[in-house]
């Protein structure tokens, strides 16, 4: 058995999750933020078979779609005092989602 943790924008969820649910996959929902953007973000825990796995991965690419390039202001310091801070723009990626697999050794439903 595994545990897919997933991690997709908090605009992609309701989409994740209903595919999810009606391929019959169990989902637990946390809500979370993103430490570099401190954007919304909604962290799934997926259970699942092993042989299930590439499934799973396949709907939330699906639903989550390709990462895109924004460009944001993120604070720098110049000089020793922060007198002198400001902003720069930065050009990141955002959407997508974020995929991690575990095994896991025992699962109970109680």
């Amino acid at each position: 058995m595994k545990l897919v943790y997933a991690i997709v924008r908090t605009d992609n969820e309701d989409d994740v999750i209903a595919e999810l649910a009606k391929n019959h996959f169990g989902i637990t929902k946390l809500s979370t933020t993103g430490g570099f953007l401190k954007k919304g973000n909604t962290t799934l825990l997926i259970g699942t078979e092993d042989d299930q796995v590439d499934q799973v991965i396949d709907i939330i690419k699906k639903e989550c779609g390709q990462r895109q390039k924004i460009t944001v202001n993120v604070p720098y310091m110049s000089g020793a005092a922060m007198v002198n801070y400001g902003t720069m723009p930065m050009t990141v990626e955002i959407g997508g989602a974020t995929i991690f697999v575990t095994d896991v050794d025992r699962f109970e439903k109680i």
